[in-house]
């Protein structure tokens, strides 16, 4: 789910040019909420909203709208202007900057498209719109900063589980409904005199479901979702830690108790529920801080689910001895996908390798965990790719490092590649770099005809030397550690291969910067991993798992310690920590 900072003066730059399909709520219900406004204050100027259902017509038309439109917006509107519609009810309030000039809040509560509701439905759509504005009122007056404008707007879209579930998965990639998503708007400070919060939208179905397991109405879980869903707006965040999460559930209560409405937020409703499944025995808070009362036994009190993500090393972790996954490690993987666990792939293979691994098994695709359209963490971190499959970040190794490790390489006959994103190159032909592609599903090694071409034509980010488990331990790994002092990073994740890095390359690094990008804190994240290049990873996580045949550095960090990658360790710390 997209935040934005807390004060309303830090918006980023709107981008006209994105070549991003509107396919989203977000895009839509901007949208129509903007030409509506306009439609309705212009109809001699702009054509209905109606008439450009279609994105591609929006794409070309948004920006010439909003910067025709403004200039007269600005001299035209003001605090008394007639309501937009009968379904945007208004109230006034007095702006923090302006003390003389009163700021117009609009909230458009809206209906989607595909769906119809009953009588009741439309009943508590018709009162949220009364009761819109009134929250969006007191959860402004918390703000230190708000901008001085003419109208602040949020839009508020009632829609099924099925449309819900359909925004789950293409923004948080979370393939099930939930209960309601935010979309802050992206919008500069000082554009126009209009203030657009962004998009709430709420499932009324999982609303009922939800209402009738806590004992109250229908209209009190959607004015609980409406409050959640407008501080998500505005900037609170929950999940980034206790102390996000304890401010915004001191928000939640403030707004319901002051209008009077039922209801103790939803932060503090799901915490409660969590109490009374468990018993009321104990306390889980975050996945490395506990509070132990009666018995003595750890309760864990966790959210569905009880993390959002899983980070998955892929040698020694989920492929066996022989670089294989057992289908019953990927049945309990498809489970906790299927109870809305984001499971990724944090590697220090190619994402080639990694998809080709996988295939098989069917982890490939948009229900998998890895595909060309899907974000995880590749080469040790030195390519991360997002949502849909952009890439985040690229890492290259030093040229003189990649010139002084070939040379060496030639020097004492000992096979070395390099990797290209999802390309390997080598200046030997050696069965045991043949092996790389035939048992690892590495891209099969490309000979390159001299040194002097691999330096000037190809960006590598990382070398792999290839000997005995005995070659790497005496002489490769003292040699290079020693070479590449200030200069490179030498790891291992395999006995008889030696890696060489960039300087502060790691998966922990690489995995940082995807949860930033996912907005996902690492405390609602677990890893599982095995090898010394796994330490960073599972240090950084909520929760870290060790194979049994990690690295004994890697078993001393770990938070947990599961059988080995020839026993289905995977399925013994999915059945631990996730799916019970």
């Amino acid at each position: 789910m997209a935040m934005v900072g807390r004060s309303l003066l830090l918006f980023p730059p709107l981008n006209t040019t994105s070549s991003m399909p509107l396919r989203s709520i977000v895009s839509l219900s901007f949208r129509d909420r903007i030409l509506s406004f306009l439609c309705l204050r212009h109809p001699a100027r702009f054509v209905s909203a109606a008439s450009i259902r279609g994105p591609a017509c929006y794409a070309s038309f948004r920006s010439s709208v909003l910067n025709a439109s403004l200039a007269s917006l600005s001299s035209s509107r003001s605090a008394t202007s007639q309501p937009l519609a009968p379904c945007l009810r208004r109230i006034l309030c007095s702006s923090t900057d302006t003390p003389s000039r009163e700021a117009e809040l609009i909230v458009a509560v809206q209906i989607e498209e595909s769906f119809t509701p009953n009588e009741h439905v439309q009943a508590v759509v018709d009162q949220l719109e009364i009761d819109g504005p009134l929250a969006l009122k007191f959860a402004l007056d918390s703000l230190e900063e708000v901008e001085p404008v003419k109208t602040i707007e949020l839009s508020v879209v009632v829609c099924d589980d099925k449309f819900i579930q359909e925004l789950n998965r293409e923004w948080r990639g979370e393939n099930a409904p939930t209960d309601v998503l935010s979309f802050p708007q992206e919008q500069p400070s000082g554009l126009s005199p209009i203030l657009l919060l962004g998009d709430v939208i709420i499932s009324v179905e999982t609303a009922a479901r939800q209402a009738e397991e806590r004992g109250h109405t229908l209209l009190d879980e959607m004015r609980i979702l409406l409050v959640h869903g407008l501080l998500h707006v505005l900037g609170y965040d929950h999940e980034e830690g206790p102390d996000a999460s304890k401010e915004m559930e001191d928000q939640e209560s403030h707004i319901l108790m002051n209008l009077g409405w039922k209801g103790k937020g939803l932060i503090r409703t799901s915490f409660e529920e969590s109490i009374e499944a468990a018993g009321g025995m104990g306390v889980f808070l975050t996945a490395k801080d506990s509070v132990v009362h009666g018995t003595g036994s750890k309760v864990i009190l966790q959210r569905r689910p009880p993390f959002r993500a899983l980070f998955c090393d892929l040698d020694g972790t989920l492929l066996n001895s022989r670089s294989q996954i057992t289908r019953k490690t990927a049945a309990a993987l498809k489970e906790a996908i299927a109870r809305g666990v984001k499971i990724m792939i944090a590697t220090g293979k190619s994402r080639t390798a990694a998809i080709a691994a996988l295939e098989e098994v069917g982890l490939v695709g948009q229900n998998g965990v890895v595909s060309t359209s899907s974000p995880g963490v590749f080469l040790q971190g030195l390519l991360v790719y997002g949502n849909g499959g952009c890439m985040l970040h690229k890492e290259v190794l030093a040229a003189d490092i990649c010139a002084d490790a070939f040379k060496f390489s030639l020097e004492q006959n000992r096979p070395m590649v390099g990797f290209s994103e999802d390309c390997v190159v080598t200046l030997f032909d050696d069965p045991r770099i043949e092996e790389l592609h035939v048992v690892y599903k590495e891209p099969k090694a490309e000979l390159m005809p001299s040194l002097e071409y691999i330096i000037n034509n190809i960006q590598l980010q990382k070398l792999l030397f290839i000997d005995s488990t005995e070659g790497i331990r005496n002489i490769l790994r003292p040699h290079w550690s020693e070479a590449t002092q200030g200069r490179a990073r030498v790891v291992q994740a395999i006995d008889y291969m030696l890696e060489i890095l960039p300087v502060g390359a790691s998966k922990g690094k690489g995995i940082q910067l995807l949860l930033d990008d996912l907005k996902i804190h690492p405390d609602d994240v677990m890893a599982i991993g095995d090898g010394e290049n796994d330490i960073e990873m599972l240090e950084l996580v909520g929760w870290g798992v060790a194979m049994a045949n990690g690295s004994p550095q890697t078993l001393s960090i770990a938070d947990a310690q599961v059988a080995s990658n020839d026993e289905d360790g995977v399925i013994e710390a999915l059945e631990r920590f996730i799916l019970t």
